[in-house]
């Protein structure tokens, strides 16, 4: 039986942040998250194009690609360690000093990358170097997403939670769009200058996001929530109330954990399938230009401008569930026939295809998930939970869905519907995820309780 019951017995008081102090909030979750999705997608493509000749010369094209490849999934590897690191601080010492640290973090190393000498300058030291900073990239990106999403949410109105936990998505589509604006420009250069010097550039404009978002973040006021939890914590210890472990937390919240990490594989898979395997697909596949496909992604980013607050403030009226709902079938439904106008070999069709995915599911099941998950756990644990769930699911969604579809693309040659079944079934999980949690529009976010142990006691 699904779980349809609302949360919300009494609207509770809204924070009391002031009006700059939430802009302030919003502003630097804006700015960390794309920060975080300028790095995602800088690295994606500099490993396709700059860092095999430029860090591994010795090695054939092909396994110099391998190898700049197994760099990038260093950081993934990391990021589930760096959430539960931070998301324990975070829930011990405060959100906003967690979410300072990350952001200082990937920026540094990010810029870093940037001021790298080669393998021709420095030898073996380059691409150990690499590595080092993509370490340290993916262990401050692991509780950064999470992290903006509780502080924002926590601060924000009752009644805009949706509204503002959509910004964090504003956020990751702004990264994306600039990286990919950037990248194209600089392609133009000749080959000699964009080898040499060119490919650094966009690695080095990410230093002015970070200061940017630093000199915003450090003014953030700490999450009212968290002052009220730290509060009652103290209480508990000067009574001698002995707290239960964190392990004793997880196994309590087995339940919420499961069901938010469907939400979340149903979501974050369709973002690595079709930002990432089907766009080399479907240029192996059609011989179109990848000019094609990246220009749908950018046409469907503009568009991710404008429906992600307004389905973000819908989820504020309807609540979360049928918000998500709504997308998960319609990336269902759409999944078949997407192949099948992929097929026809329509350059406009198929940047049209893209388009709809990247402004229509892809950021606005984020945005709506964004303040969905925070909502669905207590406050005591609700960073730390947080980041694990946001990091274990990229790793086996996003990290699994891409690699499951090439298998059965390779062996299932000349067809699209591996495709289409890998988004349906990933898809599914998030159905599922999303029937059985329950509406959380409008929850007391300081209560210690999930909000499924709170709705099976409202039942």
């Amino acid at each position: 039986m699904s779980m349809k019951t609302n949360t919300q017995v009494a609207s509770p008081p809204d924070p009391t942040v002031t009006r700059p102090e939430l802009r302030r909030a919003a502003w630097s979750s804006w700015l960390g998250s794309s920060l975080e999705y300028m790095d995602f997608t800088l690295y994606t493509l500099a490993s396709a194009l700059v860092f095999g000749p430029l860090f591994f010369p010795n090695e054939t094209p092909a396994v110099a690609l391998i190898s700049s490849l197994g760099v990038y999934g260093s950081g993934f590897v990391v990021r589930p360690i760096g959430g539960y690191v931070f998301g324990r601080v975070g829930d011990k010492h405060g959100r906003r000093i967690v979410l300072i640290v990350t952001l200082s973090m990937m920026g540094i190393a990010t810029m870093g990358i940037g001021l790298l000498p080669t393998y021709a300058q420095i030898g073996i030291w380059a691409p150990a170097l690499l590595v080092l900073l993509r370490l340290v990239q993916g262990f401050g990106a692991g509780a950064e997403l999470a992290g903006a999403s509780v502080l924002l949410v926590e601060s924000s109105p009752v009644r805009r939670r949706g509204l503002f936990g959509a910004i964090v998505a504003m956020g990751t589509n702004s990264g994306i769009f600039l990286a990919t604006v950037l990248w194209t420009l600089l392609t133009l250069l000749p080959d000699d200058a964009f080898l040499s010097w060119g490919w650094r550039v966009p690695f080095l404009l990410s230093i002015v996001t970070t200061f940017v978002a630093l000199a915003i973040r450090t003014k953030v006021k700490e999450s009212p929530v968290f002052e009220e939890a730290k509060e009652r914590r103290a209480e508990a210890t000067a009574n001698q109330v002995e707290q239960p472990s964190i392990l004793v937390e997880a196994r309590q919240s087995a339940k919420s954990f499961l069901l938010a990490l469907g939400i979340r594989m149903g979501e974050n898979s369709a973002v690595y399938l079709v930002k990432g395997f089907m766009v080399g697909w479907v240029v192996t596949t059609t011989g179109l230009d990848s000019a094609v496909v990246t220009t749908g992604i950018m046409i469907g980013t503009v568009i991710g401008f404008a429906t992600v607050p307004y389905f973000g403030k819908l989820s504020d009226k309807l609540g979360r569930r049928p918000v998500f709902l709504g997308f998960t079938l319609f990336q269902i439904l759409f999944a078949i026939p997407a192949m099948l106008l992929i097929e026809t070999g329509n350059p406009i069709v198929i940047a049209a295809v893209f388009a709809i995915f990247v402004g229509g599911p892809l950021p606005n099941l984020y945005g709506v998930e964004s303040s969905w998950l925070v909502e669905l756990f207590g406050s005591k644990h609700r960073y730390t939970f947080m980041t694990t769930i946001k990091e274990v699911g990229s790793v086996v969604s996003g990290g699994l869905a891409p690699v499951i579809a090439a298998a059965l693309v390779a062996v299932i040659t000349d067809s699209w519907w591996p495709v289409a079944i890998v988004l349906i079934l990933f898809a599914g999980c998030g159905l599922l995820g999303a029937l059985f949690a329950p509406e959380t529009r409008g929850r007391d976010l300081t209560t210690e309780v999930d909000a499924v142990d709170e709705s099976r006691a409202l039942q």
